[in-house]
C-alpha cells in the first residue's frame, strides 16, 4: 500500500506543477473599458472554447478537478 501512497503522490505533485503552469499561460479576464461599449467582442471573443484560451480553461478545470480528487483520496487514512 506504501508504493500506490507513493505514486500518488508523485501524480499530485506533478498535477500542482502543472496547474501553476497552465494558469500562469492565461491572460487576465480584465477587459479595460473597451468592454462598456461592446469592443472587445471580436471574433476570437466569439470562438473562444476554440482558441488556445478555451484550451487553457479547460485544462485547468480538469486539473483542479484532480487536485481536489487526489487531495482528499491522500488525506483519507486508509493507506
Amino acid at each position: 500500500m506504501e508504493i500506490l501512497r507513493i505514486a500518488l503522490t508523485v501524480l499530485f505533485i506533478a498535477d500542482c506543477v502543472a496547474l501553476v503552469f497552465v494558469v500562469l499561460m492565461q491572460e487576465g479576464k480584465a477587459a479595460g473599458l473597451g468592454a462598456i461599449s461592446g469592443a472587445a467582442e471580436t471574433y476570437w471573443g466569439k470562438n473562444k472554447g476554440r482558441s488556445m484560451e478555451g484550451m487553457l480553461v479547460k485544462f485547468t478545470k480538469i486539473l483542479a478537478v484532480g487536485f481536489i480528487l487526489l487531495a482528499v483520496v491522500l488525506n483519507l487514512n486508509v493507506f
